[in-house]
């Protein structure tokens, strides 16, 4: 009995000190990780750290001061964008735009339910951003953030929010399109400045107006429409779950613009003709910067699928509703020279019902099938204007009233 005893308690005995030194090391491994170069930050973070602090250069200081002086629930954020900045960035932001941006993205995030309630994936890649594109890097979100959130200050849900932005947007900043201005890629100040964007800068202005009230967006785009007329890019939002696009000029809905039937043409993995959307962290392949083809540092997901899926849903509703008619339009040099294909001119035509834009395309040419015909699913009974630039660059514009009849339109470039 006295032997049991004996062996019992020493048997215990080294239980006892296993259980203390594993203690101890946890203790120790806490210590450790506290006293870290990163404090605070995720250890997910710490060798992508390491990695774009060696990248900075001399600019690495002003970067790891910004992350040592973020408050506790920011560091992360910060920690996010540093490790997945373009290394363009990494050399030369400066503290002062990265500590302002990320103080009102989380500003905004604690205002708004609707960016409270945001996965942090969501909110580090499609709210906290400083940059959409390749544009001048410049500290644009306190400013946003002051002129945007009255407008939604009163808002319930997401997409009021959303739709509120989208319909003072222009009012506010005061920018319209304008093939004028001074270069594709701008930033808001170069954008309001001017009083003028491309299609890429208005996508900008919109993206970040909504992301400064804590609205997740992108710019999405295409290097070229399936008919080759050139690119286009616009903005997505992402609420309860779904992303949805719309544009700086809205449609009375999301998922809805004046692209659309082109978007649903669009064609997957083509690297010209698909349709993707940017991401500040590295994703599936780059964003095809038209402007400039060389920077890769634009990351972006192949998001065509999407797009042709909705137009294909969206067209099976309007051959139900039987709301809507065929519109074949057809381009010719002259009213002299419009019965053979080798009259046809290849040429881009808007389409217009009062001020709103219902669509575009490109006619046909001369060496394409005579089947081959620019087509429009128009409402019944409205009156369109097509809006087109004749063989002198002159605009030139004709009204026509669509009945309940397939329509057959014929323009001259003469």
């Amino acid at each position: 009995m006295f032997l049991y005893a004996t062996v019992f308690r020493y048997f215990y005995l080294d239980i006892s000190i296993d259980l203390i030194m594993r203690h101890l090391l946890l203790v120790i491994c806490i210590a450790l990780c506290s006293c870290s170069q990163y404090p605070g930050v995720s250890p997910a973070y710490h060798s992508l750290l390491d990695e774009a602090f060696s990248k900075a250069g001399e600019n690495a200081e002003n970067l790891k001061k910004v992350l040592s002086d973020a408050p506790a629930e920011q560091k992360d954020g910060v920690a996010f964008l540093i490790a997945y900045m373009p290394e363009r960035d990494l050399k030369s932001l400066s503290a002062d735009i990265l500590s302002e941006n990320v103080e009102y993205a989380y500003k905004a995030r604690n205002q708004f339910a609707w960016a409270q309630a945001i996965p942090d994936s969501i909110f580090f890649n499609e709210v906290l951003p400083y940059a959409c594109l390749n544009e001048t890097r410049e500290t644009w979100r306190k400013d946003f953030f002051e002129r945007f959130s009255p407008y939604v200050q009163n808002c319930q849900t997401i997409f009021e929010a959303i739709d509120s932005v989208n319909r003072n947007i222009r009012d506010e900043l005061l920018v319209d399109y304008n093939t004028k201005r001074k270069r594709p890629d701008q930033s808001p100040s170069e954008s309001i400045s001017q009083g003028m964007a491309s299609c890429s800068g208005l996508s900008i202005l919109l993206t970040d107006a909504l992301r400064a009230v804590g609205i997740p967006s992108r710019v999405a785009g295409t290097p070229n429409w399936h008919d080759n007329r050139g690119n286009h890019n616009w903005s997505e939002v992402w609420a309860e779950g779904q992303w949805y696009f719309t544009e700086y000029y809205p449609d009375k809905q999301l998922n809805r613009a004046w692209f659309f039937a082109d978007a649903g043409k669009a064609t997957k993995g083509d690297r010209q003709h698909a349709i993707y959307a940017a991401s500040f962290k590295p994703a599936e392949t780059s964003f095809p910067l038209v402007w400039n083809r060389k920077i890769n540092y634009v990351h972006a997901y192949d998001v065509t699928d999407r797009y042709t899926s909705l137009y294909k849903e969206y067209m099976n509703e309007v051959e139900k509703q039987d709301r809507h008619v065929s519109v074949k339009l057809m381009m010719y040099k002259s009213p002299k020279q419009s019965s053979h294909s080798d009259d046809r001119v290849a040429a881009n035509v808007d389409v217009f019902r009062g001020k709103d834009q219902m669509g575009g395309g490109r006619t046909a040419g001369p060496t394409q099938d005579m089947n081959d015909v620019l087509e429009f699913f128009l409402e019944k009974n409205h009156t369109y204007t097509f809006k087109y630039t004749d063989a002198s660059r002159k605009p030139r514009s004709e009204e026509v009233k669509i009945t309940d009849k397939t329509a057959v339109i014929k323009l001259y470039m003469e």
